[in-house]
């Protein structure tokens, strides 16, 4: 049986016409090599731009989707349609507003109670969605074959699916159908493979967008629904809401104003009389207001819809520019070697020093045919050519693109929201990172525990010794000037409250101690003027008037110091009126000394009663009366720090960053929560510069500011436009500056990245910042940071593991070119190292995760190098190693291991890639020896490592004719992975070897030595061997 089985063996290879296989495989590796040529030359003549690139890495696209229309069967409910809403704010039209019966006529036919809001149930909401639409934009989303549409447009890729398409008849004249499959099918594959990878990274990246798309644009907006104020998703508003709007907000649907004070969106005021028309888009810039919503989605007069993330991938983030010029650079030295070994190669063939395997001379002048000089040229060709497939580190994109998707996501779950793939990159070079102070070092979980009406400290529970007419007063002033609510639910005993921080906690406070009754005060009172708070003024007040006896009042509240500086009188508890002269000007400036300096944040109450001509000095435009006033009492409000922020900062601080404290408190405070979070050491006071105020920092010379910043460790009393000029003067002394901010947008703007609150922070703010901090937390700005740094180090390993691969395989193939016209690594090969080492490798080592030695090293200046010295020392070193034992293998293998001649290209091609699995263990440590340390912790790398090892070892055995390979015996995958496996010894010496720290800061240095070294050493071998 075994002889019959043989022998048709033998009459079936015979009946094959191998020498025709082979030419056509040399012509699918000319034409392959050859197109690979013409894209490297056009890489390399691309312009790359000499100007730093800080644009957002995406540019804002939002395409609308149709609204839900009324179904016929379901006929809207509602007195007024969609076109009649969008028509009477779009046009502005007071007329028909009027003949609605004003605002409220329209909140009327809207079943909106002004008061109370919608029911907000699930039915009542699915109605309005129905009969108005729904406040959503679908992003724009493309579907898989878009993106193998995109990547089959590649010129190369065409050429090649049409050559793929056309060989069969070709070799079929030639050949029978099997063979004639062998010979087209092999390159159809590869080109599949190519397109199915890119196309599937690509829309992975868009995939990872998307998500980032819906997570960034759900923002939250206050509403009143039920009586009760709550927060929900911009996308869940609906026709008939009560939106709440404050300074900072942007107006998320059209609407009307209902109510509200000093009102002023953009640059116009909004009220109720001449101007009651909102639109979306629009940012409060100054008071605050309630506004019922008209138009949603599509019907809104802008038919856009700003969106947090971009969406063009044409742009580039900086270091993605430095990779490209670094490809750039190498694709020239790269194209440089192969002329040159082209020229050899053909010198020597015209010279006649070449010889065919029957060791003739293959040219001579007048002997040899035409087609044969035709195919030794174009097999010269191709054997030069197929040297620049590998040289081209095309990998490298890629490796940012996944390293960046990687991160991204993960830093999420880190509560850090990526708005700008840039900021990725920048946030690691961050040398200060300047921070507020209130729910970032601290937890923004406030309460009043200190009261003092007078100089009297008042106990928990003991109001009862105070004066009714004081209280009345406080209680007065708590409830008219605010912009927070309190809500009582009708089946509970618990109030809820809302608005911000400090408003919650006095309304908690004043309804827990003071006994404070909200509805019977608003009852009894009117609101005439307001004057909202902002971190300029420090304080807000209100003009009111009582309806029992028609009296006028000014109540004012804000930061203690100030509201103090404006009072001529105090009350004491008893109720009684004492002059404020300079004695008692002290003790109260004492009392809030100590308070601070316990960190508490001290808020004083002043009230006066003033005249009628105080409404008519409204009617003339000027502001309410801030002075003469009788101080009410003070509170002190606590607001722990952070647990966890103290660790934060000093990792910072060991990792070369500085930390800067800009604040609206007073000193004491600021000093007190800064040297309790590690952020200001205990000597450290205004003496010695390391406390400023935001006026005397403004007041100084732009000389002085640059002499005084980098000493600067708290700012106070600061307002937005202080941030500003301290990250201003930073920047000019060289810092990359990372700002966290609620509502300091230039500042945001200005800094090299910007840092916005998640919870605290306005839109506006969200709106300029690079990375959205979704916790508030000090400690996530930190982890941030951290993750930072792991991008710019696992992409340098990339770098140094893609050129590791360069380098040996272009200096193997250049040599063994020279000395024999032979390459080891064929097309269809270095195809799948490319395709195998860009991609898993790039994976694989994209998903390292932050060490603590990420934090133990100083910033990365942004002009140094991608390439370091200790990055070259490594990959010269393995590039060696692998170099030497694979040439050996190609010169002397059938000696030394006692291979065949078929059998020794797979045993190089094996050996090669086995040797790069191993050096990806190298690569996950640059500088530390131990390379497996926390490798248990990544099972992913773990697992592409596992993936990788698979697929060659299906390569070599079960694809051996696609690759033009041969089976390997266990002996022979044994000596392989033995050469493998030395490369982490080697590793481990190499690390050994010192290496100085670079002194030069221009990146075009390294590029210049990677051009030096290949080139001096290629044609230091090409001379060797010729």
């Amino acid at each position: 049986m075994t002889s019959i089985l043989s022998g048709d063996l033998i009459r079936h290879e015979a009946s094959l016409d191998l020498p025709a296989m082979r030419k056509f495989a040399k012509q699918w590796r000319l034409a392959f090599a050859a197109i690979y040529c013409a894209r490297a030359l056009a890489a390399s003549a691309k312009k790359t731009n000499k100007f730093p690139i800080t644009s957002p890495s995406y540019t804002l696209i939002s395409i609308p989707y149709p609204a839900p229309s009324p179904s016929p069967d379901q006929p809207s409910s509602f007195q007024i349609d969609r076109s009649q809403l969008t028509g009477l704010v779009k046009d502005k039209d007071l007329i028909r507003l009027r003949e609605f019966g004003g605002v409220n006529g329209v909140a009327s036919t809207l079943k909106t109670d002004v008061s109370d809001g919608i029911s907000g149930e699930p039915d009542d909401v699915a109605d309005r969605q129905n009969a108005f639409g729904i406040n959503k934009y679908k992003p724009p989303t493309n579907g898989f074959f878009h993106f193998v549409f995109e990547v089959v447009k590649d010129l190369t890729l065409m050429i090649l699916l049409v050559c793929a398409g056309l060989s069969p008849r070709i070799a079929t004249k030639e050949n029978r159908v099997k063979e004639g499959w062998y010979d087209s099918g092999s390159p159809f594959f590869a080109v599949l493979l190519v397109i199915m990878v890119s196309a599937v990274s690509k829309y992975r990246q868009n995939w990872q967008f998307d998500k980032l798309y819906g997570t960034s644009s759900s923002i939250l907006i206050d509403v009143i629904r039920k009586g009760r104020r709550q927060p929900i998703e911009i996308f869940k508003i609906v026709v008939g809401d009560v939106v709440c709007l404050k300074i900072g907000d942007q107006v998320p649907a059209d609407g009307l104003f209902l109510d509200g004070h000093s009102l002023q969106s953009g640059h116009v005021e909004v009220n109720s009389n001449q101007n009651p028309f909102l639109f979306s888009g629009a940012n409060v810039v100054d008071g605050y207001a309630r506004m019922l919503v008209t138009s949603v989605g599509m019907n809104r007069r802008w038919g856009e819809m700003t969106s947090s993330i971009s969406r063009d991938s044409n742009k580039q983030t900086p270091l993605q520019a430095r990779l490209d010029k670094l490809t750039s650079s190498i694709s020239k030295v790269g194209l440089a070697v192969n002329f040159l070994v082209l020229v050899v190669l053909l010198i020597r063939y015209c010279t006649r020093k070449k010889q065919d395997e029957n060791r003739n001379r293959e040219f001579i002048l007048g002997q040899t045919m035409g087609d044969h000089i035709i195919n030794s040229v174009v097999g010269i060709i191709t054997a030069a050519v197929t040297i620049v497939v590998v040289v081209i580190p095309e990998g490298l994109p890629l490796a940012v693109t996944l390293t960046l998707a990687y991160s991204t996501k993960r830093m999420m779950v880190d509560q850090a929201m990526v708005r700008k793939l840039s900021a990725c990159e920048i946030v690691g070079l961050a040398t200060t990172i300047c921070t507020g102070k209130t729910g970032t070092v601290t937890m923004n979980q406030m309460k009043v525990t200190k009261f003092w009406v007078g100089q009297d400290s008042i106990a928990e529970n003991t109001c009862s010794s105070i004066s009714k007419f004081v209280l009345d007063l406080i209680r007065e002033g708590v409830t008219l000037n605010t912009t927070g609510s309190v809500y009582k639910p009708s089946s509970g005993l618990e109030y809820e409250f809302s608005g911000s921080p400090t408003e919650k906690a006095i309304l908690s406070w004043a309804v827990s101690q003071l006994s404070m009754d909200i509805e019977e005060t608003k009852k009894t009172r009117e609101v005439i003027q307001v004057e909202t708070f902002n971190s300029q003024k420090k304080r807000s007040g209100v003009l009111i008037k009582k309806r029992v006896d028609d009296t006028i009042h000014v109540h004012w509240k804000g930061a203690a110091e100030m509201i103090l500086a404006m009072c001529s009188s105090f009350y004491d508890k008893s109720g009684i009126v004492k002059d404020l002269d300079e004695n008692e000007m002290v003790r109260f400036e004492q009392l809030i000394q100590e308070t601070a300096a316990s960190s508490f944040r001290c808020i004083a109450f002043a009230h006066k009663l003033v005249s009628e001509e105080a409404t008519k000095e409204r009617e003339d435009g000027k502001k309410i009366q801030e002075d003469r006033l009788t101080l009410l009492g003070l509170v002190g409000i606590k607001d722990p720090c952070r647990p966890g922020v103290k660790s934060a900062v000093q990792t910072c601080w060991d990792a070369g960053v500085n930390i800067k404290m800009i604040t609206g408190d007073n000193i004491f405070t600021a000093k007190a929560i800064a040297a309790e979070c590690g952020i200001l050491m205990p000597e450290d006071d205004a003496s010695n510069e390391a406390i400023v105020e935001g006026a005397e920092f403004r007041s100084c010379t732009p000389e002085q500011r640059l002499s005084r910043v980098e000493k600067i460790q708290v700012m106070v009393r600061s307002s937005p436009s202080d941030k500003l000029l301290m990250v201003q003067c930073l920047k000019q002394k060289g810092h990359v500056v990372a700002v966290t901010g609620t509502n300091d947008a230039p500042a945001l703007k200005e800094a090299d990245i910007g840092l916005s609150m998640g919870i605290q922070g306005t839109k506006v703010a969200k709106e300029s910042s690079d990375i959205v901090i979704l916790d508030d937390n000090f400690a996530s700005v930190a982890r941030v940071l951290q993750w930072s740094r792991c991008v710019y180090d696992n992409i340098q390993k990339f770098i140094q593991f893609q050129l590791t691969v360069n380098v040996a395989a272009l200096l193997i193939n250049l040599v063994a070119v020279v000395s024999s016209s032979d390459v080891p690594l064929t097309a269809v090969q270095l195809l799948w190292v490319n395709l195998i080492m860009d991609t898993l490798g790039a994976f694989a080592l994209s998903t390292e995760w932050p060490t603590r030695e990420l934090m133990e090293k100083a910033p990365v200046d942004r002009t140094e190098p991608l390439m370091t010295n200790v990055m070259w020392r490594n990959l010269v070193g393995q590039a060696i190693y692998q170099v030497v034992i694979l040439l050996t293998l190609q010169l002397n293998g059938e000696w030394i291991f006692g291979v065949d001649e078929e059998v020794k290209p797979t045993l190089i091609f094996n050996a090669f890639i086995l040797c790069q699995v191993f050096n990806e263990f190298n690569a996950r440590k640059l500088e530390k020896k131990n390379v497996f340390k926390g490798i248990h912790e990544n099972k992913l790398f773990l697992g592409i490592i596992f993936v990788m090892v698979v697929l060659q070892v299906v390569m070599v055995e079960f694809l051996k004719r696609f690759a033009v390979m041969e089976r390997l015996s266990w002996r022979q995958w044994g000596v392989c992975v033995g050469i493998a496996a030395t490369s982490w010894p080697i590793g481990w010496v190499v690390k050994c070897i010192p290496q100085e720290a670079r002194e030069e800061n221009c990146a075009e240095d390294s590029l210049l030595s990677s051009g030096t070294i290949i080139g001096f050493s290629s044609i230091l071998l090409i001379v060797l061997v010729y």
